[in-house]
């Protein structure tokens, strides 16, 4: 019996607005890490495991939403564009900004629809459903 439900799209978000926070401010805040010897800045492992949690708690969430409730691909459209154009912002290094910002933005909408859509359909169920 479990104690607590987890929202898994605010989880989504918030995963999505920490790798933001983590994209924008850490290397304004944190620019003297390497002076330390901490590259956490720049460390490609780092940056593709945060865009990896992204993805597979994202997925996860819609995925959720998506089977259970509205059965819509628009939230996984979007969520899939997001997270395109984040590993675009890995390659693409000069157009860090530039890319990151709709990154965020197709991805924390992605959540906002597949939360709407479940909440507008209030368990409104297809026969492929398994409740």
């Amino acid at each position: 019996m479990s104690f607590f439900k987890i929202n898994w799209d605010a989880l989504g978000v918030t995963v999505s607005v920490a790798c933001a926070i983590h994209c924008a401010i850490l290397p304004l805040a944190l620019s003297s890490l390497p002076l330390f010897g901490v590259d956490i800045i720049e460390n490609i492992y780092f940056e593709y495991g945060m865009i990896a949690l992204a993805f597979v708690v994202g997925a996860y969430s819609l995925y959720h939403g998506f089977k259970k409730h509205h059965h819509r691909w628009l939230p996984f459209i979007l969520f899939s564009l997001g997270i395109v154009f984040l590993l675009l912002k890995q390659i693409f290094h000069d157009f860090h900004l530039w890319l990151l910002i709709p990154a965020v933005f197709f991805i924390i909408y992605g959540h906002f629809l597949n939360f709407r859509f479940c909440r507008h359909h209030n368990h409104a169920h297809k026969d492929d459903c398994d409740h």
